[in-house]
């Protein structure tokens, strides 16, 4: 019996995760990563459920190049995931990101993703 119960707990230690975080409350996902100028990216960002979000703002950004956008959430009534469109992004390193803000106003998480958009051979 003794045998069985270490065994079984043996088993259930080596499921665990070592070093687990608890998971994001923001996740970022862009396409494409890779597009020729001039570029359309969608950006997909999901949050969790929370009563605190209450803001998102996602920004695109190159070495000569910014453009953002930023909507309002109604804490845990907010959908869960939103979409954004940039149109017609020049050739450039891109970092795309967002970042979910609280009540008062301070970030609660941010997510970062680079882009490449590649200049075409059509004098861009």
């Amino acid at each position: 019996m003794k045998r069985v119960v270490l065994i079984s707990l043996l088993t259930f230690a080596a499921a665990l995760p070592l070093g687990a975080k608890e998971p994001s409350p923001l996740m970022l996902r862009v396409s494409p990563a890779v597009s020729f100028a001039p570029a359309n990216l969608v950006v997909r960002a999901t949050i969790t459920n929370d009563a605190a979000n209450r803001a998102m703002e996602i920004v695109a950004e190159s070495e000569d190049f910014y453009r953002s956008s930023e909507i309002e959430l109604d804490g845990a009534s907010a959908p869960k995931t939103t979409m954004f469109e940039f149109r017609s992004l020049p050739p450039g390193m891109y970092e795309v990101r967002a970042t979910l803000y609280g009540i008062s106003g301070d970030p609660r998480a941010e997510v970062r993703q680079q882009v490449n958009v590649i200049a075409s051979g059509a004098g861009n």
